[in-house]
């Protein structure tokens, strides 16, 4: 049976006591990974991973809530997405469609302010770029969260994009360095993330946040995406505040 977020049981995991409340990353970033070894791990169709990750994606963010995190970005659909195959790509235009008509009020009371990063170009289906509007539109006043959903995103698109703009704009050469570049991303008021948290084991980045993440921390925990907690965000945060972050700097 695939799991929902109503199926998670007892309470909410607890927040470790070595987790300083007062030095949690203004913003992380996760890359959903592992639904698809999930499915297969129980004999299901790849859809039901993707399916039992809304629970996973429900829980992590609450538990962003709990310890106070104002910025959290989830890879939702890459730009190479759409070379699976076409029952998958077309079960996940509906899944996120459906999550957003499912969810959106939630996380509208929570303050929660959703937003979405990538191209909105021919392939995104009209009726689910009308239900990204409405849920921008719902949201766009809440300040507790940030949640932006990298949707149709690639890292490398959106440094082409921005470079089109600058272009466009007939920037002179001599003018263009990284503070006009990060004027022209999707969202520039978006911090850096301190924190890119993926899941399933695999230790690569695969076109997430390029621009963003040159001096993110980053965990590469074991656990699939359906099976991700707020717990397992805990820990992350945990191993996240006993690293040195020098920025390319040296510390006594």
């Amino acid at each position: 049976m695939t799991s929902t977020a109503s199926d998670l049981d007892g309470a909410p995991d607890p927040v470790p006591p070595e987790l300083d409340l007062s030095r949690v990353p203004v913003h992380v970033g996760c890359v959903m990974d592992g639904n698809g070894r999930w499915a297969n791990a129980r004999g299901l169709p790849r859809t039901e991973g993707h399916a039992a990750g809304e629970a996973a994606l429900l829980d992590v963010v609450n538990g962003a809530l709990e310890i106070g995190i104002k910025w959290i970005t989830l890879y939702a659909f890459s730009t190479e997405n759409w070379r699976r195959p076409t029952d998958e790509v077309r079960f996940l235009m509906n899944f996120n469609q459906s999550l957003l008509m499912r969810r959106r009020d939630e996380l509208n009371e929570k303050g929660v302010q959703i937003r979405f990063a990538g191209r909105r170009d021919w392939r995104v289906p009209r009726r689910v770029l009308r239900r990204m509007d409405e849920s921008i539109a719902l949201t766009k006043n809440n300040s507790r969260m940030v949640m932006t959903m990298a949707f149709n995103y690639g890292g490398r698109a959106e440094i082409v994009d921005a470079v089109r703009a600058l272009v466009a704009e007939g920037i002179a050469p001599d003018k263009v360095d990284e503070r006009a570049i990060r004027r022209h991303l999707y969202f520039p008021d978006m911090p850096d993330p301190d924190l890119v948290i993926r899941t399933s084991g695999e230790t690569r980045i695969s076109n997430f946040l390029l621009w963003e993440i040159a001096y993110s921390e980053l965990i590469f925990p074991d656990t699939l995406w359906p099976d991700m907690r707020r717990r397992h965000l805990y820990q992350a945060v945990v191993e996240f505040q006993q690293r040195v972050r020098r920025f390319g700097a040296v510390t006594s």
